[in-house]
């Protein structure tokens, strides 16, 4: 998990004012708001039982409303103090504390179009309005604040990607070894198996993850999200499809991630079905970096120029779509990485929701286009899925893919 760094409060008060707003509301009850305690800076773990209200104003100092029994919950943040018992004092103290504020941020968003931001829950929004206050979701706060990253974070991240991409190429080769030994007799090696491979390289390279990585053959492929078990796995034979997707960061603080996905096939040559996914989903992801590279490099000249989570989705998903597989396309384009591996920045995404938050600067995400073919798509045919993913950064004025693209299927 991420550690606590400290919270930015002149730099929320100038976004705060940018985005003519009257102040940002933080509210939280048994760790339900995770993003408030990352912004903050709070103790993630610490023991929260009683809700708290802290409100940063875009002019003047925060202010803080704690239940007497957790008084010093918010003690390491700044601002005026502010206690209650009961549920009339609460009601009270936050009626007190917005004293002449009236469009507010909060984790909150629309129609939850954007859940992952959407914390606050129904109830404390309605007794909010019923106070004369206008909820604003704080989505691009959150952006800015969660998924902007630090030099010392972009530098991290390359370090991982370059860790990651020699323990893939090297599992390769010991695929090769296991399966086309000199002797001709191939040893026995489970998807399970090449997990355990992985999780001894990564450990050597000082790298942390909190689950996986996914390796998948055959009609495993085609589930995006499956995850091989020492009980629940399959072998990995000569003529098999694969499907390895890795993750991982380096193992010190606030360290941001590499996520690739990489497909091939094992002792022969592609189908054409399998030749034609692939080239489809390539280039589809293709189309997304270049739609991305496009915006940035447009910056130079209009600064006023952004560019939305759903635009580079649609570049994807077009290609797809006009391909004839649009159907098996069930995914987002991409999502946001930071010390999270799914991080709290704008997802590449107009299928699971329409996301309009901004791609900002400074920020890194994925870009992996799948598809995911049923049983029997051509009959005779083995199911497969393939999905391809690279990891791209961005800065004023540019953005770049920060690993190697696989152009064709891995042979091995």
């Amino acid at each position: 998990m991420p550690y606590p760094v400290p919270m930015q409060l002149d730099a929320i008060q100038t976004a705060l004012r940018e985005a003519q707003l009257d102040g940002w509301l933080f509210y939280d009850h048994h760790h339900r708001d995770p993003i408030a305690s990352r912004i903050l800076g709070l103790d993630p773990h610490a023991h929260v039982t009683r809700r708290w209200y802290y409100f940063i104003p875009a002019e003047g100092d925060p202010r803080k409303l704690v239940h007497r029994i957790e008084s010093g919950r918010l003690d390491t943040l700044p601002g005026t103090k502010g206690q209650y018992s009961s549920w009339q004092e609460l009601a009270k103290g936050i009626d007190t504390m917005l004293s002449g504020a009236r469009r507010l941020a909060m984790q909150y968003s629309p129609r939850n179009a954007i859940m992952y931001v959407s914390m606050v829950d129904a109830g404390t929004i309605e007794f909010l309005r019923a106070l004369g206050k206008e909820i604003v979701s704080s989505a691009d706060l959150v952006s800015h604040f969660e998924a902007v990253l630090t030099a010392d974070q972009i530098a991290s991240h390359q370090a991982a990607q370059r860790a990651i991409d020699s323990i893939l190429a090297q599992a390769f080769r010991e695929l090769g070894r296991v399966l086309h030994p000199a002797s001709g007799n191939p040893a026995r090696i489970t998807e399970f198996d090449l997990v355990q491979w992985f999780a001894e390289a990564m450990r050597r390279e000082d790298l942390i993850w909190e689950n996986g990585p996914n390796v998948s053959v055959g009609a495993n492929s085609a589930d995006s999200h499956y995850e091989p078990t020492a009980e629940l796995c399959l072998p990995i034979r000569s003529g098999d499809f694969l499907l390895i997707d890795i993750w991982g960061r380096k193992n010190q603080p606030n360290s941001i991630h590499y996520d690739i996905t990489w497909t091939g096939v094992i002792g022969r040559d592609p189908t054409a079905l399998e030749q034609q996914v692939f080239t489809a989903v390539r280039d589809a992801r293709d189309a997304a970096i270049s739609c991305v590279e496009r915006a940035f490099g447009e910056q130079r000249v209009n600064p006023g120029r952004t560019l939305h989570g759903f635009e580079p989705d649609d570049a994807a998903r077009e290609v797809i779509r006009n391909a004839g597989f649009g159907e098996y396309f069930t995914h987002r384009t991409g999502h946001n990485i930071a010390a999270e591996l799914h991080g709290s920045g704008a997802n590449l995404d107009n299928l699971e929701t329409h996301d309009e938050r901004i791609i900002l600067p400074n920020t890194c995400f994925s870009v992996e286009p799948g598809i995911y073919l049923p049983v029997d798509f051509e009959p005779g045919h083995p199911q497969f899925g393939i999905r391809s993913e690279i990891n791209m950064l961005t800065a004023p004025g540019r953005a770049w893919v920060t690993g190697p693209r696989q152009q064709e299927l891995v042979r091995i």
